[in-house]
């Protein structure tokens, strides 16, 4: 018999198209509600609940020490379900209906100066062997393409083509998108593409980034390289991927890019995703304001 979570789980799967990971996270949200309902109320059925119910495991979570943020993206998982529910007419009515959700604390994604980011390619500069090799055009790919980590670990070989300067990338929900490369990124590729192909037992083949044991890289591999380069050179909090893709993103609005190229690039479904990235672009645009004014002089 197939139930209504099962049935959740394909429409994540081939109607929303979400990635293995984030399906998975998805259904671990329900069922753990559902846990939560069959011993705290002696319910199974997480059809007929009412937010009464949902209000007591949100309680559970925030005692447990859950942050606001996880606490709400697992509300945001059960809501999905209860939407999905109210399509097929399952339930009349979602019970959270009129949830709010917990106040969080925003927290402002600091991008690395061109500075910092010159120093660790500059370290980078005439790299030897194929590690070095591979380390520094995953971190130029970041810097100059913005795309995200799990982007760069399922980049083929295949994706890349050389004659036209570009690379397709898979992003969320399955969409392709075709992104330019630079001149000095392409000649880093031809060079890692025959670095790696001295690699004893390649088991990934298809796979562009892999291990020196031929093995597909994983995304803490990918986090750690990151925050390896940029420790010395950044005094930063959170120096991984993700801020270096936000460095991509306000780099290009400083010197004069327009918001709706950088959200194409970056793979945004609108502009409000890329908007939080106009802060420091603002800010670098008061900066110029205040030393070039001669009001202000």
């Amino acid at each position: 018999m197939v139930t209504t979570i099962d049935a959740f789980r394909d429409y994540l799967q081939k109607e929303k198209k979400y990635s293995p990971h984030t399906v998975s996270a998805y259904l671990n949200d329900i069922i753990s509600f559902q846990t939560f309902n069959t011993t705290n109320f002696d319910q199974e059925d997480i059809e007929q609940v009412n937010y009464g119910q949902i209000r007591s495991w949100i309680v559970s979570l925030v005692d447990a020490g859950i942050s606001n943020v996880s606490v709400n993206r697992k509300i945001a998982s059960l809501k999905a379900f209860y939407k999905f529910l109210l399509r097929i007419k399952e339930i009349q009515l979602s019970p959270l209906l009129k949830h709010k959700a917990l106040k969080t604390a925003k927290s402002l994604q600091i991008p690395f100066s061109e500075k910092e980011v010159a120093k660790v390619l500059d370290g980078l500069q005439d790299p030897v062997g194929f590690e070095e090799v591979r380390n520094k055009l995953i971190i130029d790919l970041f810097y100059t393409t913005g795309i995200r980590r799990t982007e760069l670990i399922h980049l083929k070989i295949s994706d890349i083509s050389f004659a036209n300067g570009t690379i397709k990338v898979l992003g969320k929900r399955n969409k392709e998108r075709i992104l330019p490369i630079l001149p000095i990124v392409v000649e880093q590729l031809s060079l890692y593409i025959r670095e790696r192909s001295h690699v004893e037992s390649i088991r990934d083949f298809d796979c562009l980034f892999i291990a020196k044991k031929g093995l597909k890289l994983n995304e803490s591999f990918v986090y750690r390289l990151i925050n390896s380069y940029f420790s010395p050179v950044s005094e930063k909090v959170k120096k991984s991927p993700h801020i270096l893709r936000h460095t991509f993103a306000t780099h290009l609005l400083n010197n004069g890019a327009d918001l709706n190229s950088v959200k194409e690039l970056l793979g945004h479904s609108s502009l409000a995703s890329t908007q939080v990235y106009t802060h420091n672009s603002l800010a670098e645009l008061k900066k110029v304001y205040e030393e070039a004014h001669p009001r202000n002089k």
